[in-house]
C-alpha cells in the first residue's frame, strides 16, 4: 500500500468513512492486508471474504456469517464442471473458525485440493486429498483449474449448466473459474455486513477490477472500476480510475478527502 493511498484512507475515516475490505481471499489471507493499516486510524474492522461467502471480524478475528454450498451440490457441481472441463484439478475452500487456522490434516485443513490442481499463485497452502475427499464437508467456493485456458472462456462452458445451482465468476485471467452458492458475491457479503453491524451503507462506493467485482460495483452507490482492469469490471463501473501503479483508488478519493 502506498503512503498516498494510505493518506487517502486515513483522511476519509477522520471524516466517517469506513474502509471495508471485499475480497475472494479467504480470511487467513487477509492479515497480509490489514497489517499495513493496523497502527492507523483508517485500520480495517471487517472483510467480505471468498466474494461474499464470508464475512470476517478482522478484530476479532472471527468468522461471523458463512454461505457455503452442501456436500451433494459440491457432486453435481464437479459433475458438471467434468463433463464441460475435461481434465480440470479441484479445489474447496472451507470456512475455517478462525483466520489463522492454516495448518493440520485434511479433515480440517480449510483449503484441499486434488492431486490434479495446479495453482494459480506462487503460495499455495493446501493438503491434497483424494478427489472423493474434495466434497466431504461443505464449502464456501469450488475452484475449478485448466491451466492454459482463459479463466472467461471456462466460465462460459459451465455457466449455463450450473445456472440456479451455482454461482460462477473469476478473480484471474489464468484458467482458474470460482463457483459458489448461487446470488452470494460481494455485494451479498457487503449487505449482510450493513444490515447485521454498525458499517454505515448509506452511500458506499467501491472499487473493483475483476468479474468478481461486477456485483459490487453495481450495488455501490458509486462503482469505480480500475484501469488496469478486467473489461466485464470496467463494463459494470460508473467510472473508471487511473490504474492501481498510479495510484487510482488515492486519485478518486482525494476529491472529497
Amino acid at each position: 500500500m502506498t503512503p498516498r493511498t494510505r493518506r487517502a484512507l486515513e483522511r476519509a475515516r477522520a471524516d466517517g468513512v469506513e474502509l471495508v475490505l471485499a475480497t475472494g481471499r479467504p480470511p487467513r489471507w487477509i492479515p497480509q492486508i490489514t497489517d499495513q493499516l493496523a497502527d492507523s486510524p483508517a485500520a480495517v474492522r471487517y472483510a467480505v471474504c471468498a466474494n461474499g461467502a464470508m464475512v470476517y471480524d478482522v478484530v476479532a478475528d472471527e468468522i461471523l456469517h458463512v454461505d457455503a454450498l452442501a456436500v451433494d451440490v459440491l457432486h453435481r457441481v464437479a459433475e458438471v464442471v467434468a463433463e464441460r472441463l475435461p481434465g480440470a484439478g479441484l479445489a474447496a475452500e472451507r470456512a475455517s473458525t478462525v483466520a489463522g487456522n492454516g495448518d493440520g490434516d485434511a479433515a480440517t485443513a480449510p483449503f484441499v485440493a486434488t492431486a490434479g490442481y495446479e495453482h494459480a499463485w506462487l503460495n499455495p497452502d493446501h493438503v491434497q486429498v483424494s478427489d472423493e475427499h474434495i466434497f466431504a464437508m461443505p464449502a464456501v467456493k469450488l475452484l475449478a483449474r485448466v491451466p492454459g485456458m482463459a479463466s472467461r472462456d471456462m466460465a462460459h462452458r459451465v455457466r449455463p449448466a450450473l445456472d440456479g445451482l451455482a454461482e460462477v465468476t473469476y478473480s484471474t485471467g489464468s484458467g482458474l473459474i470460482e463457483l459458489s452458492v448461487p446470488r452470494v458475491h460481494k455485494a451479498s457479503g457487503l449487505s449482510w455486513l450493513v444490515a447485521n453491524s454498525d458499517v454505515a451503507g448509506g452511500r458506499p462506493i467501491a472499487f473493483g477490477d475483476m468479474p468478481n467485482d461486477i456485483e459490487m460495483l453495481r450495488w455501490a452507490g458509486l462503482g469505480v472500476a480500475m484501469g488496469h482492469g478486467d473489461p466485464a469490471a470496467i463494463g459494470a463501473a460508473d467510472e473508471v480510475a487511473p490504474p492501481n501503479y498510479e495510484d487510482g483508488l488515492a486519485q478518486v478519493l482525494e476529491r472529497w478527502f
